[in-house]
């Protein structure tokens, strides 16, 4: 793994010893997290696969510049960081975004068109409301301790076990995680929630992967099923997962869901 820096941006790559495609990969993260997300597993794997694998640190996030302004970018910010380091990288990548990664990467559609795009956990194009109802029923104590860390404040480790994971993951690496965890910017929950919702016919429309998971409480598999229907592609729902999946024990099987969805349908490969 390579640790650089587009201007204030950190970014994180992997370079694949043989590259099989033009186009790079480019994964944004969710909410309270940073690049560090996809080194765990995705970089390293995809770039054994052959791809030139690429993950951004919005502003204010990771190591990116920004962390005492957190609560005053919008989502607008966030996909000018985006197309920052699209401009930095040699060819236009593919675009994988997680959860509120996802949005940003509907949002950078409507000014911009990439080969293609996955979706993972995403925000759906109507914001996060119906997802907050869902939690506030469901599981009323996690939302308030997200509410917590979304103000900065300590919760307890069992907290992120609770929001992220369905398998199993020792304390040790949920300990890691929640060191590397950290507050969100408020005026981009809100922009998620009412005010910067995706202009879907302002949009690019590339080949979309949309992908969910059963277990998930902060992004339930229905609203990824809604998802998949407004733009009109079938959805993937992973058994037994919960909202963090590129961190599951299983995180293999999405990753392999990826690669054969862009031999297959961007490459054309396979049958």
């Amino acid at each position: 793994m390579i640790a650089r820096r587009v201007n204030q941006l950190e970014v994180l790559s992997c370079e694949p010893k043989e590259r099989r495609h033009a186009a790079p990969l480019l994964f944004v993260h969710g909410a309270f997290a940073g690049a560090w997300v996809w080194d765990e597993h995705f970089l390293p794997w995809f770039a054994a696969q052959g791809f030139s694998a690429h993950a951004l640190s919005l502003r204010g996030h990771g190591g990116s510049a920004g962390h005492e302004r957190i609560d005053w970018y919008s989502i607008h910010d966030y996909v000018e960081d985006v197309a920052e380091v699209i401009a930095d990288l040699a060819a236009a990548p593919v675009l994988i975004g997680h959860s509120m990664g996802g949005f940003v990467v509907q949002k950078y559609l409507e000014r911009h068109s990439v080969p293609a795009a996955v979706l993972m956990c995403s925000v759906p194009p109507q914001g996060l409301v119906a997802a907050q109802f869902s939690l506030l029923f469901e599981k009323p104590g996690l939302m308030m301790e997200i509410n917590r860390l979304l103000g900065g404040g300590d919760v307890a480790l069992d907290v992120l076990r609770d929001a992220l994971f369905a398998q199993e993951v020792s304390d040790e690496t949920l300990r890691r995680y929640y060191r590397m965890m950290q507050p969100e910017s408020q005026r981009a929950i809100w922009d998620m929630s009412v005010f910067s919702l995706p202009n879907l016919n302002a949009m690019a429309k590339p080949p979309l992967l949309v992908l969910g998971a059963e277990k998930d409480v902060l992004m339930p598999a229905f609203l990824v099923q809604s998802t998949a229907r407004t733009y009109g592609v079938p959805d993937r729902i992973f058994r037994g997962m919960g909202h963090g999946v590129m961190l599951e024990k299983e995180w293999q099987h999405v990753a392999e869901t990826i690669r054969d969805w862009l031999d297959k349908v961007v490459w054309g490969f396979g049958s």
